[in-house]
């Protein structure tokens, strides 16, 4: 991979010559002479600097997009050469939409540690939106995402189901009564994600099939902050059965049970349409195959 590059990329992300300098094992001076050399090969200026900062010029910013996605194909290049070897090594780039990635994936990569330990996995966590994109733009091997997803430049494959229930706190005046009405869940404060997470969109059709729209909305950006706001008895929301697994057995978090719920919803992994995969992406779409015994085939609606 040229150099140039890799210098200006680095400078770019650390925004100070001196710190790329020492992430690099270089000399200020020779950061300089690099970024001078491609400003010359492109025949533009790249970088504003002065005595606190630097900053990417127009020119800056569009080598910069280009120059990342030229390290990523030559970083998927190598990992292809060195799969001739048949060893499942090397980084491998994995995005999860919030559920997924903060309570079902821990378990996948343990299981991906103890039997491929040259693998190094490293994990963005962001709503379904934001993940699909950094898979199409290639700053992502794979990603995982709730519900059922198409995307005209990825390949996307559902590969396990997932329970969407009704939350409220424990000690809340619905887990009382005998029948919950529509009604009464259309009174209620509810709790959501925000706009472009799969939990938004399984919440969105659950309102939908209910036929209600709630009288009072807040929008939350994390799974962690609602759970907490529903034990905390500010509302009531929609959350999967993974997310919220642990505070049902400690009993601060009850399902509300009512015809129609839970609802089920599909995770989805999505990769680059290319006919060419590194050993470690095959390895660990193999184990999230492997995985699906962790989720429950039993409809709990029964």
């Amino acid at each position: 991979m040229d150099s140039h590059l890799r210098v200006f990329v680095t400078v770019a992300e650390k925004k100070n010559f001196s710190r790329t300098a020492e992430e690099l094992h270089m000399t200020q001076p020779a950061v300089s002479q690099y970024i001078q050399a491609l400003e010359r090969t492109v025949g533009a200026k790249l970088i504003e600097r002065n005595n606190k900062f630097v900053c990417l010029t127009k020119a800056g910013e569009i080598v910069y997009h280009h120059a990342k996605e030229i390290m990523g194909l030559y970083t998927h290049m190598q990992s292809l050469v060195d799969d001739l070897m048949q060893v499942a090594s090397g980084n491998l780039l994995i995005g999860a939409s919030y559920t997924f990635g903060e309570y079902i994936l821990p378990h996948v990569i343990a299981r991906l540690h103890g039997r491929y330990p040259l693998i190094q996995p490293t994990v963005t966590i962001g709503n379904t939106t934001e993940i699909a994109e950094s898979v199409a733009d290639r700053r992502l091997d794979v990603g995982i995402v709730e519900g059922e997803f198409n995307h005209e430049r990825l390949n996307t494959e559902p590969f396990a189901e997932d329970w969407m229930h009704i939350i409220v706190p424990a000690d809340h005046p619905l887990t009382r009564q005998k029948q919950v009405t529509i009604r009464d869940l259309k009174k209620e404060n509810w709790i959501v994600r925000e706009q472009g997470s799969g939990t938004r969109e399984a919440t969105e059709k659950m309102f939908k099939k209910l036929g209600f729209t709630p009288d009072h909305l807040m929008e939350f950006g994390s799974t962690q902050l609602i759970k907490e706001s529903v034990e905390a008895g500010l509302g009531i929301s929609f959350l999967s059965n993974w997310a919220v697994r642990k505070e049902e057995s400690l009993g601060t978090i009850h399902l509300l049970k009512m015809d129609g719920t839970p609802i089920p919803r599909k995770f989805t992994w999505i990769t680059q349409d290319t006919p060419f995969q590194t050993k470690a992406l095959e390895v660990f779409i193999d184990e999230m195959r492997r995985l699906e015994t962790l989720f429950s085939t039993d409809d709990p609606r029964q």
